[in-house]
């Protein structure tokens, strides 16, 4: 994951949040899940710095967006609930990340906080959207 590709990201997410005319952070990590970049905006909280890299940590992990985790945690619950136990709460399998596909290949993933879980999950998308 490329800095430039990562701001990228993380500044059309941005533009999106202000769109809905929500206060938004973003967080980009590579395919590891190590952190590229985080943009807090203006009027968020204080968690959604860590929140919204957990998040992308999580899509980044499983490969898959954290709305589809949070729907595997219906059939799954006792293996969901354990991931951020078991991740030292580095990865959160909660709304509002998305993986970053370049190619065929994830490079990395996107994730929000400071909106409502669809609204975070909007953002992402739209963050994602302008990498591919």
């Amino acid at each position: 994951m490329k800095l430039e590709i990562a701001e990228r990201a993380a500044r059309a997410a941005l533009a999106h949040a202000a769109k809905l005319g929500v206060a938004m952070t973003v967080s980009v990590v590579d395919e590891a899940g190590n952190l590229v970049v985080t943009l807090k905006g203006d009027g968020t909280g204080f968690l959604t710095t860590e929140t919204s890299r957990a998040k992308a940590v999580a899509a980044a992990a499983f490969r898959r967006s954290t709305r589809e985790m949070v729907e595997l945690q219906k059939s799954h619950p006792a293996f969901w609930a354990a991931v951020p136990a078991i991740s030292r709460s580095q990865a959160l399998p909660s709304t509002g990340a998305v993986p970053i596909v370049l190619g065929r290949h994830v490079i990395g993933a996107i994730g929000c906080g400071g909106g409502s879980g669809d609204e975070d999950d909007e953002c992402a998308r739209a963050g994602a959207a302008a990498v591919g």
